[in-house]
């Protein structure tokens, strides 16, 4: 079974919800059971629900909300997407500018989420 663009652009548009409401169990149950994240891209990869949940909870407990860029990129079985998140660091106020992509399995659960962004995209306050 393939997964429909729709499919992808509607799991992206959940992703971005769940940070606007920080509901960090509505971010991981967009993922398969054994998901990897990897955010930012270099850094240890996140490896099954709880460790996403935990990460999840951890992120948007700096009240972080996500703003999208433009539009969803899809093809094949992947979503590739621009957005800048909005955070409360130690110091104050932060945006990070990230890319985004998910790979989603047949069942259309994100199987690999990567996060490319680095210390060049944060603007504002940073720890």
């Amino acid at each position: 079974m393939s997964v429909s663009p729709q499919k992808m652009i509607e799991t992206v548009e959940a992703y971005v919800a769940a940070f606007e409401t920080g509901d960090a169990e509505m971010a991981a149950r967009l993922y398969a059971a054994d998901a990897v994240v990897r955010d930012p891209v270099d850094a240890k990869p996140i490896i099954g629900h709880e460790a996403i949940l935990a990460f999840y909870q951890a992120s948007m407990q700096t009240g972080a909300k996500l703003v999208l860029d433009g539009p969803v990129r899809t093809a094949s079985f992947l979503a590739a997407f621009a957005f800048s998140v909005h955070l409360t660091l130690p110091n104050g106020p932060c945006r990070i500018d990230v890319i985004d992509t998910f790979e989603f399995n047949p069942d259309g659960l994100i199987q690999q989420m990567t996060a490319y962004w680095g210390p060049n995209n944060m603007h504002g306050s940073q720890e």
